[in-house]
């Protein structure tokens, strides 16, 4: 169509002025959103500016946004600097390759091998015992865990203050 537009405007027979203008505005708006669906599809990236290596938490200082130019790479990265912000990596990251989701983590809130407070609710009935975490855990995570006094072992969920839920059998 667009080619249509182009010949009929080089014919200079008996078109008037109304007709030409009629025929170049709908060229000038095709031109407009293609060029605007063009700006649209730039994409960004976020990549490191330095090594951050495996289990180091990201600062925004480390970061920087760049501009994708390569239209088969992969998907799953990071877009904006707050997607990543405050997030543990889980292996080496290298400047100026992008950084994927799935390569990160969420702090961890109870450490193995730390005392932390164990809670058992059930209606009115309220539980509180010490306990040892047997593996790291980040708010949400199920994990394993030792009770202190009984020694035995046990299934919770790590709560957002630190402390680890746990579940009845």
């Amino acid at each position: 169509m667009m080619f249509r537009l182009i010949a009929a405007l080089r014919k200079e027979k008996t078109r008037s002025i109304r007709w030409r203008a009629a025929l170049v505005a709908p060229a000038a708006l095709v031109g407009l959103l293609v060029a605007d669906a063009a700006l649209a599809d730039t994409r960004t990236a976020v990549v490191p500016k330095r090594i951050i290596y495996p289990g180091e938490e990201i600062q925004a200082g480390q970061l920087e946004v760049v501009e994708v130019t390569n239209p088969n790479i992969v998907k799953g990265f990071a877009q904006n600097v707050d997607e990543v912000s405050g997030l543990v990596t889980k292996r080496t990251l290298l400047p100026g390759r992008v950084i994927l989701v799935s390569a990160l983590r969420e702090p961890f809130l109870v450490s193995r091998g730390t005392t932390v407070q164990m809670v058992f609710d059930n209606g009115s009935l309220v539980i509180r015992a010490s306990g040892t975490p047997l593996q790291d855990g980040a708010a949400g995570e199920l994990i394993r865990i030792r009770n202190k006094d009984s020694g035995v072992t046990v299934s919770g969920t790590v709560m957002a203050d630190g402390t680890v839920h746990v579940v009845a059998k």
